[in-house]
């Protein structure tokens, strides 16, 4: 095959392609400005300790530093009771992060690292990249139950 003709399929190949980027463009800017745009829910709940969805668990955290830092590492504990009030030991707990108006998780795959007793564990990793509306989510297994929790924050 000569060179010219490998040259016109190149072109017309990188042709393609540029038309194709060009024509998803605008569509994808606009689900972004549409999730950039939507609001804050009015009524989110921003407290430090929740009931698991199905009651199953009370869940706090308590950030280190105190005030949830923004584009800087740190850690939270955790704290897990049963619906009645005693530690929850032993747990496995997921953890995961997202922002819902951005559609784009955390910078970082935080876990818990430690049992500190009590009910308590050790979250490292935490990473917030921007200001704005976050929820974390805890998925708790514990004595063959498992449910998640959910805590909206505003970070500035």
């Amino acid at each position: 095959m000569n060179k010219s003709i490998k040259l016109s399929r190149i072109t017309l190949w990188g042709l393609g392609v540029l038309l194709l980027l060009a024509a998803l463009y605008p569509v994808v800017m606009d689900r972004m400005m549409t999730r950039l745009n939507s609001e804050v829910p009015s009524d989110l709940d921003y407290s430090t300790t929740r009931a698991s969805d199905n009651d199953l668990f009370s869940v706090s955290y308590v950030s280190s530093p105190e005030t949830v830092p923004v584009n800087q590492m740190h850690q939270w504990t955790l704290h897990v009771e049963t619906a009645d009030g005693k530690p929850v030991e032993n747990a496995t707990i997921t953890v995961d992060g997202d922002m819902p108006q951005h559609g784009h998780g955390l910078p970082t795959r935080p876990q818990v690292t430690k049992n500190l007793g009590d009910g308590d564990y050790l979250v490292e990793g935490m990473k917030f990249q921007m200001g704005g509306w976050w929820v974390m989510d805890f998925t708790i297994s514990a004595d063959g139950q498992t449910d998640a929790v959910h805590f909206n924050m505003m970070l500035k």
